[in-house]
């Protein structure tokens, strides 16, 4: 931190300041000069927080703007539209089969329900035990 100073050349000050100033007002002497060094230290803490929040300003500004260019760009958008396009281009796939687009499909069973129909029971294949037939 003093590079420039050492330990000899602040005693020598401190002896200098002591016979110019006097005993006597070398306190206040001392409590002005940390008055200003508290004043330089405030300063220089509101510089560099100033400095900060150009900085974060810019970036936020720079955040703005690629989130402006992904909205306007988005990719996925764009495939939505695509598909959507391709879609009405298409029309009803279930028209061209003679199946009504209102007509509900068949539901399907939920999960533990056996799916019950109207064509006969299959027989069990030949070979097979008895308890696996009821």
């Amino acid at each position: 931190m003093f590079d420039f100073f050492s330990w000899q050349h602040l005693s020598i000050m401190l002896i200098v300041a002591l016979v110019v100033v006097g005993p006597k007002d070398l306190p206040r002497l001392m409590n002005m000069a940390g008055k200003w060094a508290g004043k330089a230290r405030a300063m220089a803490g509101e510089f560099r927080r100033s400095f900060d929040e150009m900085a974060r300003e810019s970036e936020l500004a720079e955040l703005r703007k690629e989130i402006d260019n992904l909205k306007k760009n988005n990719p996925i958008t764009d495939v939505a539209n695509t598909m959507s396009g391709v879609q009405a281009d298409i029309g009803n796939p279930m028209e061209g089969a003679g199946i009504a687009a209102d007509a509900p499909a068949a539901a399907e069973p939920r999960s533990g329900e056996l799916h019950v129909t109207e064509s006969a029971p299959q027989q069990p294949a030949p070979g097979t035990p008895s308890s696996l037939q009821a």
